[in-house]
């Protein structure tokens, strides 16, 4: 999470890939790498926008997408780039539309709150109440942002004061409030039950699907986020090495071979299937845990 937001002249996709190339009809799409920059540019062969890029947002294991600055309004590249291809394809925001002009189809202009849920998501210090700013904003999730500010923290134990030197302690959180906390960025249930995004587009949003978990327990710690995923580790991507956390639950006072009938190894690759939504190259794992049949609807 440390480097889910940063800047180009440290971030590996855009230094390994000296130019990016992508075409839309009659716009097209070019990244190229100028020194510590990267420069964003469109044309549709009569004129042509081109900017370098302020900030690349996402790890980039999946994708990763651009911001940038023109004539002091934020933009979403309408392109990103997809590991899986390594190269560029339409934003997911962007899959579907249709622009009218050379200005749309370089990006979507950020309004205040799609500021704020990026920058508060993606880096650390960069929002004050409802604005961002930039002047103060740290890349990628630090320390801090889940644990509150340092400098209490540092006079603390520099004066030896234990009580001021405190962070908050994470760890006391039940599993509907990691989910809450999580949910502050991965989005809590209720974000997205009122939201109306229904459909796979909402896969990705792993608090909503645990807490729709037939299983699910607001008071159980062994359903909560950090019962499986350590944040200041990177993810686990091998599904066998989360049995233990499932038997955990369901092999309690039963015999193994008895918890469940095809068997006891890789658990999550049965009840937590992997899926894709279109358009992103990557394939999320269901948080909705649950006995997955064939054909079924997606469970919203």
């Amino acid at each position: 999470m440390a480097h889910a937001l940063e800047l180009p002249a440290e971030c590996a996709i855009l230094k390994t890939h000296s130019v990016l190339t992508f075409q839309d009809g009659k716009y097209f799409y070019k990244i190229e790498r100028s020194g510590d920059q990267s420069i964003y540019s469109v044309t549709d062969g009569a004129q042509a926008i081109s900017v370098p890029i302020g900030w690349a947002v996402g790890l980039g294991f999946a994708g990763q997408t651009y911001v940038y600055l023109k004539d002091g309004q934020m933009y979403q590249s309408r392109v990103s780039f997809y590991r899986a291809i390594d190269g560029l394809d339409f934003t997911l925001g962007a899959l579907n539309g249709k622009p009218t002009n050379l200005l749309q189809a370089a990006g979507q202009p950020m309004d205040r709150d799609e500021k704020v849920l990026c920058f508060g998501c993606h880096s650390t210090n960069a929002v004050r109440g409802k604005e961002v700013r930039l002047d103060s904003l740290i890349p990628g999730v630090q320390c801090e942002r889940c644990h509150g500010a340092t400098e209490n923290h540092l006079a603390g134990l520099k004066s030896g004061n234990a009580n001021l030197a405190q962070m908050n302690d994470l760890r006391k959180l039940t599993s509907e409030e990691t989910a809450n906390f999580c949910g502050q960025c991965h989005r809590t249930w209720d974000q997205i039950a009122t939201s109306g995004i229904h459909g796979i587009v909402n896969v990705r949003f792993q608090p909503y699907r645990l807490t729709n978990s037939k299983c699910y327990d607001a008071d159980d710690a062994r359903i909560r986020c950090t019962a499986c995923h350590d944040p200041h580790q990177e993810v686990d991507k091998r599904g066998i090495d989360y049995d233990a956390k499932c038997q955990a639950c369901h092999a309690v006072g039963k015999p193994l071979a008895k918890t469940c009938k095809v068997g006891t190894s890789n658990c999550s690759s049965c009840h937590m299937p992997k899926l894709e939504i279109p358009g992103s190259h990557n394939q999320f794992t269901d948080h909705q845990i649950r006995i997955v049949r064939a054909n079924e609807p997606y469970p919203n």
